[in-house]
């Protein structure tokens, strides 16, 4: 075996960039090499004119603080395609009206929380009010849908209706990029649907999102994906190539779980290329980290070199 690469240790300078700090880790291993990898891959995507950029959206980003960081990826055209959990996108809408998540503690008592009518996520809090709020907010946009719609234009609809220039759904609609979120169900978006259901006419056609996502695997010159968490917003995007000939070129994953359980959250990328979802060539790297904390580095280090 020959021994080519040796580490190269970080130096921290003076007044450093996101770009430079992430470039002192490239001769570095464990998180802080493939955390460098991830730049220069996603460094190397979105630059790429002829690449469909996919996003995935898990776990509690929205309510962490990681919002605009998405919204100003939409502006900044580096998201194409966004699937998201129907969690991120009620707090999203949550925002939107005004209404703030709080910093809170994960050594709070839950009980005393219920009894004063505030959730929580960890160690952020969101006073239960903010839900007869959202319902308020909801049932009148709900009266406007046509007849019959799908689950992307269900969210352009809401994302039209919605007064903020930082919101996801709202910079989604004015840039047009879809935004799919096929477990909706699982959110109060998909609960104040069925409670409207109950007595208007609602039609959402649940399937009808597949023919445009695949359309675009197909016409896609090169694919790339960014995906935080996993879950179904993984699986969705990462399906989407099974009934095309293609596969995604470029892939980062952050997320925190392992793949010993077989759950497709801590699956890592390579497993995806015995599928066929990732190429054999690809370039792809999962970082074992908190995305709170590399995505916002990933993002900056590649703006900050633009």
């Amino acid at each position: 075996m020959e021994l080519k690469r040796p580490i190269r240790h970080a130096k921290i300078t003076n007044d450093m960039t996101v770009s430079e700090l992430a470039e002192a880790f490239s001769g570095c291993a464990f998180g802080a090499g493939r955390l460098f990898e991830a730049v220069e891959i996603y460094r190397e995507m979105i630059n790429d004119c002829e690449c469909t950029k996919f996003f995935g959206l898990a776990g509690a980003m929205v309510p962490a603080g990681m919002r605009q960081i998405v919204s100003d990826m939409i502006r900044d055209r580096q998201i194409d395609i966004l699937v998201s959990t129907g969690a991120n996108l009620v707090h999203d809408i949550i925002e939107s009206m005004g209404l703030h998540h709080y910093k809170g503690t994960d050594t709070a008592d839950d009980v005393q929380l219920k009894h004063d009518a505030v959730n929580r996520i960890y160690d952020v809090y969101l006073p239960e009010h903010h839900f007869t709020d959202f319902e308020e907010k909801m049932q009148p946009i709900f009266k406007e849908i046509p007849d019959k719609l799908s689950i992307t234009q269900l969210l352009s609809h809401i994302g039209a209706k919605l007064d903020d220039d930082n919101s996801i759904l709202k910079c989604a609609y004015d840039m047009g990029v879809p935004v799919y979120c096929p477990a909706i169900q699982d959110s109060i978006i998909g609960l104040q649907a069925w409670l409207y259901k109950q007595t208007k006419p609602l039609n959402v056609d649940v399937f009808d999102d597949m023919r445009g996502l695949i359309d675009r695997c197909y016409e896609a010159k090169r694919a790339g994906v960014v995906i935080v968490g996993g879950g179904v917003p993984k699986n969705f995007i990462l399906q989407s190539m099974l009934v095309t000939p293609k596969s995604f070129d470029y892939a980062i994953q952050l997320t925190m779980d392992r793949p010993e359980t077989g759950g497709l959250s801590g699956a890592t990328l390579d497993e995806a290329r015995s599928w066929g979802k990732i190429g054999e060539n690809a370039r792809a790297v999962t970082v074992y980290s908190d995305a709170t904390i590399t995505l916002p580095i990933i993002v900056a280090a590649a703006k900050s070199r633009e």
